[in-house]
């Protein structure tokens, strides 16, 4: 048994050391997208922004947006009001009384029924509203960069893609919790960009998304997804992948980074990462189900070899190597991909959080095949 242990702990420890050697490989190649000013803005937009119980956000969020390097005749702001008790509708109505291309839509409206996607569900009817040829996605409390929009127009007139990625991260609050969240999603941002580099669009985030509202009504909207609650964005990107393989894009710049608010408690945090995770099974790219089934089974494997490590006696220095490797590879990959956040300053809590992250991975992954969650008040299947 002993024997049989340090081999598989030998075995995954190797597969997953190497894993993230090439995901560094990778993203030393990505190329840092510049933007030429000499392209005149040309591209309508609509920006489409689904909100449930956002009074607090969703003002300063709209007007970053309405501050935009980018001509306003060229873009619109839709906010889907989804069934808020607060006072998010107010705060819309409020800011589009004097700026004619905001406008609020009630999805209660058209909705009157339970359905298991509400944010799929807001966003078809916004952009059957929408008047642009290209929709954007973020969220209510998220802050976008002044050339956001600008850097969107000079991609698609450069590349003529029909979906785009961009990145995003956590904004850094003074906790334990916050510190926790800005590296677990900064090592998914550099994975992200990294299998890209590969070339590879496996993962996208719908806080930082653009995609052409041609495209998306061909591949019939989230027609075939539209009963997972989670997936508008990932799910989404793999149905255009299909149809257009060679036009996807990614924007790598620190000057397209959208920011946004992490969870404030570990019930929301953990609520978050079972969403992320209950689309897994859904993914028809199945190029990064290997990827996914390595990971978890590694976290698992080295979990067990925790606890049970009271036990068998010598099992636990083992363990500690496999531990003391995956966390140097990994703060080698970290980096990099910190530097293009500027957040190098946080790497020196990375190792402390090694414990934490293995205990969550393993409690999202399987929650999020198996069980339920909360989301925005609401229980999701």
């Amino acid at each position: 048994m002993m024997l049989l242990i340090l081999t598989l702990i030998g075995l995954f420890t190797a597969a997953y050391c190497l894993l993230i050697l090439l995901y560094l490989y990778w993203f030393l190649k990505v190329k840092k997208y510049v933007l030429k000013e000499e392209v005149i803005p040309a591209t309508r937009f609509s920006v489409i922004i689904p909100a449930r119980n956002e009074e607090a956000v969703i003002t300063h969020c709209l007007k970053r947006i309405l501050e935009q390097n980018y001509p306003a005749d060229l873009f619109q702001i839709i906010v889907v009001n989804d069934h808020s008790t607060d006072a998010t509708a107010d705060r819309v109505l409020a800011i589009a009384k004097t700026n004619s291309n905001v406008q609020l839509i009630q999805l209660a409206d058209y909705v009157d029924a339970n359905i298991n996607a509400y944010k799929k569900r807001a966003i078809e009817i916004a952009v059957a509203e929408s008047n642009g040829d290209w929709i954007v996605t973020t969220d209510a409390d998220c802050i976008a960069p002044k050339n956001w929009l600008l850097q969107f127009d000079h991609f698609i007139q450069q590349k003529n893609p029909v979906f785009i990625a961009a990145p995003v991260m956590f904004s850094l609050t003074p906790s334990w919790l916050g510190l926790f969240q800005v590296l677990d999603f900064m090592s998914l941002q550099g994975i992200t960009a990294a299998a890209v580099a590969a070339g590879s669009h496996t993962m996208c985030n719908g806080a930082n998304l653009a995609y052409k509202k041609e495209a998306f009504e061909r591949v019939g909207k989230f027609k075939g997804i539209d009963h997972i609650a989670s997936g508008d964005d990932m799910l989404l990107m793999y149905k255009i992948k299909r149809h257009y393989p060679h036009q996807l894009g990614f924007i790598y710049s620190s000057n397209m980074i959208v920011q946004t608010a992490p969870m404030t408690t570990w019930k929301e945090f953990l609520n978050q990462r079972i969403r992320w995770a209950s689309k897994a099974n859904s993914y028809s790219d199945k190029t990064i189900l290997p990827v996914l089934v390595l990971v978890y089974c590694f976290n698992v494997l080295l979990l067990i070899a925790l606890l049970t490590g009271i036990f068998i006696q010598g099992l636990y220095p083992w363990v500690c190597y496999s531990l003391m490797l995956k966390t140097i590879v990994e703060f080698i990959f970290m980096i990099p991909v910190a530097r293009f956040f500027g957040l190098t300053n946080t790497l020196f809590f990375f190792p402390l959080m090694q414990p934490f992250h293995i205990v969550y991975t393993v409690i999202a992954g399987w929650l999020g095949k198996f069980g339920t969650y909360q989301w925005k008040g609401r229980m999701v299947k």
